[in-house]
């Protein structure tokens, strides 16, 4: 492929994108959360936390057109071993196309055990998450931040981005520590992405 027709197949594969997360955020704003999908800067960037050589299968949740999902995949995890949450009927159906080999769960992130189903008892490497946490309580969002905590390894990572200057989830003294990962100008509109871990005990 020459890299002029790379780049129109590149071009194509990220309007068709947006297209489709436009269409979900008008259908659904508070569950879509922002207009246009993540950028692959970002992606890449909070991709980079995964560890390959972990041998643990990697949980992401609400990747919705796959553009965190496509970054993870390039960092080196085979699809397998990747495990998508997706709450939208109609991207879980489009991942699966997108994505073959990949496990890609349609159901509710703040709902874990059941979402997961007969993967409820595995360990994660790491968790990647799109969630638009800001369109949810608070309470339900430390609730999910421990719940993703609980099926990581003690010091591995949630990874969670932000359009707004401040952490989603409040940090919990003695139960889990939230710092600051990257500031993503290139992203549109520039966004913050931090990190959740639970020190080991």
């Amino acid at each position: 492929m020459t890299a002029i027709a790379a780049l129109k197949k590149s071009l194509s594969r990220r309007f068709d994108e947006e297209l489709r997360f436009i269409r979900s955020w008008l259908d659904s704003p508070k569950t879509t959360g922002a207009i246009l999908p993540s950028g692959a800067v970002m992606a890449r960037k909070m991709a980079s936390v995964v560890d390959p050589a972990s041998g643990l299968p990697v949980l992401e949740i609400g990747p919705g057109t796959g553009v965190m999902t496509r970054a993870i995949l390039e960092r080196g995890i085979a699809p397998e071993r990747l495990f998508l949450i997706e709450y939208s009927n109609e991207f879980a159906r489009r991942l699966r196309l997108d994505f073959p080999g990949v496990n890609v769960l349609q159901g509710d992130a703040f709902d874990l055990t059941r979402t997961l189903g007969d993967h409820a008892g595995l360990t994660f490497d790491s968790v990647i998450s799109s969630l638009p946490l800001l369109s949810f309580p608070v309470e339900k969002r430390i609730s999910l931040i421990e719940g993703l905590l609980d099926r990581l390894p003690a010091g591995r990572p949630v990874v969670q981005f932000s359009y707004q200057p401040f952490s989603p989830v409040p940090p919990r003294r003695g139960n889990y520590r939230v710092e600051i990962f990257r500031h993503i100008v290139r992203n549109i509109p520039p966004a913050k992405t931090w990190l959740y871990t639970r020190p080991a005990r």
